[in-house]
């Protein structure tokens, strides 16, 4: 792994995690995991129209993100964003509906997988342009410095978006201004369906931010407890006064860039290599089991829980009306001419 940059006093070490955390992460990543096979199920069926971006593979990034954030903390993401939501408390019924199109979702139906967000749980979207809201999470981290108070702002992104020249003038403005922003980069290694190798001469992607003065750092993101080993020296920082600060999540996507995707850029082995060998939730599962926190019966009802909490999500989208052609005039900027 490559070296940190400026201000760095190393990678942070990975902490003990407790049975009560280890069985949080757990359920967390399970639900995120179980959400979108059956977002995935529901496409198929033609019930969820457009793009649909699914997260499988990558949840222990959210989620051992979120283990550092305290309330008042936002986060702020491209199109790739149902595990987001659900990390952060969003309700998954809301969510199921809104990729269904329905009324009772969290844009009312009308914004659809990539136009959700939640004032109560300081969710600020899902973005379907590539890199746009890296510059709008620098601005709410501005917001948060000028209001005086401590939170962070966690701004995501993918390894295709880090080649955006955007996301560079944004650099340049948070460390100029000390913003408190963790700039989140999740390298899922082939962004829209190029390889990240194939993209970018930089051996790192979080080691660009050497110009700017920017600290950062990689960690595995297939890892819930390095990642949050990790988020937790990077939300110091941020709440010490000490700018931004830039990690580059390592993870890997097991599905195509979008339902859309075939994804014949790489190989079945490939992805399968990743599945038995590195599957974040299973590394949890095993924890559990080494550390005989849970039996396999127990960690089998924690499952069955989840999936029962995934299909009332999907009966509530699938019982939920459509919204009403009135709805076209809501929500806009200009009055109906």
């Amino acid at each position: 792994m490559a070296t940190t940059t400026r201000r760095s006093s190393g990678r942070a070490k990975k902490p003990a995690a407790s049975k009560d955390e280890l069985l949080q992460y757990y359920r967390d990543m399970l639900l995120i995991r179980r959400f979108e096979e059956k977002a995935g199920q529901l496409y198929g069926m033609g019930l969820i129209g457009g793009f649909c971006h699914l997260y499988i593979g990558q949840e222990a990034v959210v989620v051992g993100l979120e283990a550092t954030a305290k309330e008042g903390d936002q986060r702020i993401t491209t199109y790739r964003d149902h595990g987001h939501m659900i990390a952060c408390g969003m309700d998954p019924k809301g969510v199921m509906a809104e990729l269904t199109g329905r009324e009772g979702g969290y844009s009312r139906g009308k914004g659809g997988s990539m136009h959700m967000f939640s004032k109560e749980k300081h969710f600020y979207g899902g973005h379907g342009i590539v890199g746009a809201n890296v510059p709008l999470g620098a601005g709410i981290a501005f917001a948060n410095k000028y209001r005086g108070n401590d939170n962070v702002c966690f701004t995501y992104f993918g390894d295709g978006a880090a080649n955006q020249g955007q996301v560079y003038e944004t650099y340049n403005m948070a460390e100029l201004w000390d913003l408190p922003v963790i700039f989140v980069i999740e390298n899922n290694q082939y962004a829209m369906g190029t390889s990240v190798k194939r993209s970018t001469k930089s051996k790192t992607l979080y080691e660009r931010g050497v110009a700017y003065g920017i600290e950062g750092e990689q960690v595995d993101g297939m890892d819930v407890l390095a990642v949050k080993a990790a988020g937790e020296k990077a939300v110091k920082h941020c709440r010490d006064g000490n700018g931004p600060y830039i990690l580059e999540v390592m993870t890997y996507r097991y599905r195509g860039h979008s339902m859309s995707d075939p994804a014949k850029y790489r190989t079945r082995e490939e992805v399968q290599k990743m599945r038995d060998e590195r599957d974040p939730i299973n590394q949890v599962r095993d924890l559990l089991l080494k550390g005989k926190h849970a039996t396999e019966d127990e960690l089998k009802e924690i499952d069955k829980d989840i999936k029962g909490v995934v299909n009332d999500a999907a009966q509530f989208a699938q019982d939920s009306p459509e919204p009403a052609v009135e709805e076209l005039w809501t929500d806009i900027y200009a009055e109906a001419g």
